[in-house]
């Protein structure tokens, strides 16, 4: 026979039934939001695959339309068509969709032609490539001693010794800083690495930014006469610091005929171009072919979203993808 439970101990008893009911509680909450976590980690990852298997997909599709482009017109690339940075839309299975946006990749600076040289060697100060990057940073309003010390600084970012250039910046210029870091003594691996530059400012480097690219050689970017927009004016006045004004510029471009510039030498011999004084590397840098591509693409799985952003080798055929980035 049970013993009655005095009544000053069923309060304890229910206290301790509570407390147990609330331990039971917090753990099975928490073992459900693990289960909830883990599933949405799972699914993530789940989208975040099938997401980059659609971009290699739409990759491959944009390489073949760069190649097929290519081998129509071998040795000119225009604006026919309307390809640069038209956005198309692919659907894909299970109601995912990919946006894709091809662009010139070739019309902009390349922030690694400040020096000359392989990465596997020495990389050594280029004065063309200085020269033009400070051309290009007062052709967006900066002025001509800050856009010296900037450039100056960039070509020994990049070159391989430790011996500031004429009014360069080495490590001991970042040494002081509050978290204190050293130059790369390599290439840019992307443009934003330009705003850890001595001299260069928030502001400064946003209106650059529309310009820049950091290609995966030295060379000065093969700008393309017949695909440049007249917004991409600056990248015709840095051609010829203090020489080519930006509305010369935006009026060659305006004045560009309907197919494009059949030769280099016909865009030279313009009135506007005649009797400039450009270093010779610079004026072969112009062409009339494309021969790097910007891939953009937007993936939407579901309710995720992907951005990439990719670049095409097209130099050689088949053209590939060099490098791409992630976000999302």
């Amino acid at each position: 026979m049970k013993r009655p439970i005095p009544p000053r101990e069923r309060g304890a008893a229910l206290l301790a039934v509570l407390l147990l009911v609330a331990v039971t509680g917090a753990i099975a909450a928490a073992a459900m939001e693990g289960l909830r976590l883990s599933r949405a980690v799972a699914a993530n990852a789940a989208a975040l695959d099938q997401a980059r298997a659609f971009a290699d997909g739409a990759e491959q599709l944009a390489l073949l339309a760069i190649d097929d482009q290519i081998a129509r017109s071998p040795g000119l690339t225009n604006l026919d068509g309307g390809w640069n940075g038209a956005v198309r839309q692919l659907t894909m299975p299970n109601d995912a969709t990919v946006q894709l946006r091809v662009r010139d990749g070739g019309n902009c600076f390349n922030v690694n032609s400040v020096v000359e040289g392989e990465q596997q060697s020495a990389l050594i100060r280029r004065p063309s490539g200085v020269a033009e990057f400070m051309g290009l940073m007062m052709a967006v309003g900066a002025g001509e001693a800050d856009a010296r010390r900037i450039a100056e600084a960039a070509a020994d970012w990049v070159d391989t010794d430790s011996v500031p250039g004429p009014g360069g910046a080495e490590d001991e210029a970042y040494a002081d800083a509050p978290q204190p870091y050293r130059t790369a003594n390599n290439f840019f691996a992307e443009p934003g690495e330009l705003r850890a530059l001595v001299g260069m400012t928030p502001e400064l480097y946003r209106r650059l930014s529309p310009y820049l690219c950091a290609l995966p050689i030295s060379d000065l970017a093969p700008i393309n006469l017949n695909t440049l927009t007249p917004d991409q004016a600056p990248l015709l006045a840095m051609l010829a610091p203090g020489q080519l004004s930006l509305e010369k510029a935006r009026g060659l471009i305006a004045g560009r005929p309907s197919g494009g510039w059949g030769s280099q030498v016909e865009f030279w011999r313009l009135d506007a171009m005649h009797g400039l004084a450009v270093p010779l590397d610079i004026q072969l840098q112009p062409q009339l072919r494309t021969r790097w591509f910007a891939l953009d693409l937007s993936v939407r799985v579901g309710e995720s979203e992907y951005d990439e952003t990719a670049l095409a080798d097209a130099r050689l055929q088949p053209s590939h993808i060099v490098w791409r980035r992630w976000s999302g």
